[in-house]
């Protein structure tokens, strides 16, 4: 029996004569956090837009829970619940009067509304703002009460755009505390174009380049695929160029504007400590050594031409 929530099959479609998504696949299970990466124009908003039943695809098939989006669409989306980017808040109601409002357009059954209301108050910890006007809620609490409407009527899918987009530093800690709570009970795909939010809060990583996924696998492989390989150094007293370039694991060295050297280096977990032993032992007097970090940009470039395992949630 299939336990995904979510498996997309082949997905494509053309907006005129342009693909802006071609032959997507994946799956997603029951619980836990998928990472939907991608830049602006890679394909992300079209397939979460397929996804959350905004658009139809032109080819491929999207089931949600074994229910075909395409062919029972309103049986499909009971199943979904849905934040997008600027979440559909009406801020001239309450808390309260907002999310009993969700609970009828989600048919919820009049008798368990209030007990719908307060425990997704509960859950999202927005209880002792039930009576607050939405205009007067800080962006950290409108985006709780944006999430408590994704999950009022329990869906077994949560899709969430950009959710920590304009928050402040703590506010984007406990939106992340709260995103990974609700995983325990239900799968979430967190749809996002910052690789430090999906690396801080998903398990999974789906990443789409071009239309099309260029990376399908867990967090942890994703890091070890990108792991530096250069790193930046300064010295009062350097020595010529090629004397960098020649030393053990370092596979090419650029002198920098700034008088720096940015040295790139193979597979050596252990090349910062040789660099620094180096510099001890012929007087180069190291002020200091920094790892580089790939940009976004630039792991999107690697992994146009890299191949992974589709694998499931």
């Amino acid at each position: 029996m299939d336990t995904n929530i979510v498996r997309i099959e082949k997905l494509s479609h053309r907006y005129s004569k342009d693909w802006a998504i071609r032959d997507i696949s994946f799956e997603i299970g029951p619980r836990g956090i998928l990472g939907l990466l991608g830049s602006n124009g890679a394909g992300k908003s079209t397939t979460m837009n397929i996804l959350c039943g905004v658009l139809n695809q032109t080819e491929g098939n999207v089931f949600i829970d074994g229910i075909s989006l395409r062919e029972e669409p309103e049986k499909a989306k009971r199943m979904l619940g849905f934040l997008p980017q600027n979440a559909p808040l009406h801020l001239d109601l309450t808390v309260d009067e907002y999310l009993t409002y969700c609970a009828n357009i989600r048919d919820i059954a009049p008798r368990e509304i209030k007990y719908a209301v307060a425990a997704v108050k509960e859950r999202c910890g927005i209880a002792h703002f039930s009576r607050r006007l939405l205009s007067n809620l800080s962006g950290g609490y409108k985006q709780r009460v944006g999430i408590a409407q994704a999950i009022i009527h329990q869906p077994k899918l949560v899709v969430l755009d950009e959710p920590t987009n304009g928050l402040d530093p703590n506010q984007i800690l406990e939106v992340r505390k709260l995103i990974r709570e609700i995983a325990e009970e239900r799968s979430i795909i967190f749809s996002t174009h910052i690789l430090s939010e999906v690396q801080a809060t998903c398990k999974d990583i789906r990443m789409i380049e071009g239309g099309r996924i260029v990376f399908a696998d867990t967090m942890e492989a994703f890091n070890n695929y990108i792991l530096p390989n250069s790193m930046l150094v300064y010295m009062d007293r350097p020595p010529a160029i090629d004397m960098l370039a020649a030393l053990p694991g370092i596979t090419n060295a650029e002198l920098l504007n700034d008088g720096g050297f940015r040295l790139h280096f193979g597979a050596s977990a252990t090349i910062s400590k040789e660099i620094i032993e180096a510099s001890i032992m012929f007087k180069w007097e190291l002020t200091e050594i920094m790892l580089e970090k790939s940009s976004l940009d630039e792991i999107f470039a690697q992994l146009s031409n890299h191949k992974s395992p589709q694998r499931p949630l």
